[in-house]
C-alpha cells in the first residue's frame, strides 16, 4: 500500500461518518489525478486524489461553483483538503456516454449534451473574469505538441525548415479562425468519457477543471468529432446545425450553416493537432499506452478537415506525403 493511498484512507475516515463503508478505485485520467469510490449502505461518494506537486485542485473547486450556477450537473464539493490535493465528491455514477452510447439513442443523448453546452455558452459571461482566456499564446502550446511529441518523438520525422514554416502558417492560421469566433465559456475537454448517463439531470458533466474562455465551437468539436466514437459525416453535421440554431434562438450570431461548419472545421483541426501531441505524450513521458490506439480516428478527422477548405490543403498534403506513411510503419 502506497503512502499516497494510506493518505487518502486517513483522510476519507475522517470525513466520512457513516459506518462500515468500503473504498475502491473508479477511475483513472490522462493526468495524475486518481478517483475512488466510497460506498456505504444507502449511499456513495467519490474522492478526488490530485497530488498537489503536479495538481492543483483550487480550480475545480471554483469552476464546479460557477458550473453549477448555470445548472450544469457537476460534482458538489462535499469536503477538501486542498493543501493535501483531496476532494470528497457528490457521486454522478460509473455510466459513461461512451458505454452506452449507440445509432438508436444517439440522438436522445446528444440532445441533452447540446443543451447543456448551450447553457454554458449562452450563460456563462466571458468577461467576468472567472475563467482564464483561450488566447493565442495557449492555442500556439497546444499545436507544438503535435510538432514535438507526435511528430518528432513519436513518429521520428526530422522536418525540412519548408515543413516547419508549413507548420508555423498553419498554426497561425488555426489560431486567428479560433479567436475570431465569438468567445464564451468552454469546458474544453467535453466528451463521451466525461459525460455521464443519468436517469434525471442528464448529464452529468466531469473533468472541467481546464474550462477556460474561448471559441464557441469548441466544445462541439470535442463532443461530436470524439476521438473516442466516430459517427456519419451526415449525422454530425445535423448534430452541429441542431447547435447553431440553439444558440441562434438565444441570442448568440454563429453565421450561416456553412460558415459555422467551416469554424467547426478549422477548431477541430485545432484541437485534433493537439490530441495527436497529447496521446504520444501520454505514452512516451507517462507510459500510458492505452491512448495510441486512439490516434487513427482523431488524424482521420484532421486530414478530413483539411481536404475541405483550400487554406489548409498544403497541411494536408504534408500529412499525407509525410505522415501518413510514417503511420502505416508503425501500424497505427
Amino acid at each position: 500500500m502506497s503512502e499516497r493511498y494510506t493518505r487518502v484512507c486517513n483522510w476519507v475516515d475522517s470525513q466520512v461518518s457513516v459506518r462500515p463503508y468500503e473504498i475502491s478505485p473508479a477511475s483513472a485520467d490522462a493526468s495524475f489525478r486518481r478517483y475512488f469510490r466510497v460506498r456505504w449502505d444507502g449511499g456513495s461518494a467519490i474522492v478526488m486524489d490530485a497530488p498537489p506537486e503536479h495538481e492543483d485542485c483550487r480550480p475545480f473547486v471554483h469552476i464546479a461553483t460557477a458550473f453549477a450556477g448555470l445548472g450544469l450537473n457537476v460534482p458538489r464539493v462535499l469536503a477538501q483538503d486542498l493543501e493535501q490535493g483531496l476532494l470528497l465528491l457528490s457521486d454522478l455514477g460509473d455510466t459513461q456516454y461512451l458505454s452506452v452510447l449507440d445509432a438508436a439513442n444517439a440522438d436522445a443523448l446528444y440532445a441533452d449534451a447540446l443543451d447543456v453546452l448551450a447553457r454554458l455558452a449562452l450563460g456563462g459571461d466571458p468577461a467576468a473574469g472567472a475563467l482564464p482566456p483561450y488566447d493565442a499564446a495557449l492555442l500556439q502550446r497546444e499545436m507544438a505538441l503535435f510538432r514535438d511529441w507526435f511528430l518528432g518523438r513519436h513518429l521520428g520525422l526530422e522536418l525540412r525548415a519548408d515543413e516547419q514554416h508549413l507548420l508555423d502558417a498553419s498554426f497561425a492560421l488555426l489560431t486567428q479562425a479560433a479567436l475570431a469566433q465569438p468567445q464564451v465559456w468552454v469546458h474544453r475537454d467535453y466528451h463521451s468519457r466525461n459525460l455521464m448517463r443519468l436517469a434525471a439531470g442528464n448529464p452529468g458533466v466531469l473533468d472541467f477543471q481546464d474550462a477556460v474562455v474561448g471559441a464557441v465551437t469548441y466544445d462541439l468539436v470535442s463532443l461530436l468529432r470524439d476521438a473516442y466514437i466516430e459517427w456519419p459525416v451526415e449525422r454530425v453535421e445535423g448534430w452541429v446545425e441542431d447547435y447553431r440554431l440553439r444558440l441562434r434562438a438565444g441570442g448568440l450570431d454563429t453565421g450561416s450553416r456553412e460558415a459555422f461548419l467551416r469554424d467547426v472545421d478549422l477548431m477541430g483541426a485545432q484541437r485534433q493537432l493537439k490530441v495527436c501531441g497529447i496521446f504520444a505524450r501520454l505514452w512516451h513521458r507517462d507510459g500510458k499506452r492505452g491512448y495510441l490506439k486512439d490516434i487513427p480516428l482523431t488524424f482521420r478527422y484532421l486530414t478530413r478537415a483539411c481536404a475541405r477548405h483550400a487554406e489548409l490543403h498544403a497541411l494536408g498534403e504534408f500529412l499525407r506525403t509525410r505522415v501518413e506513411p510514417r503511420l502505416t510503419e508503425l501500424g497505427a
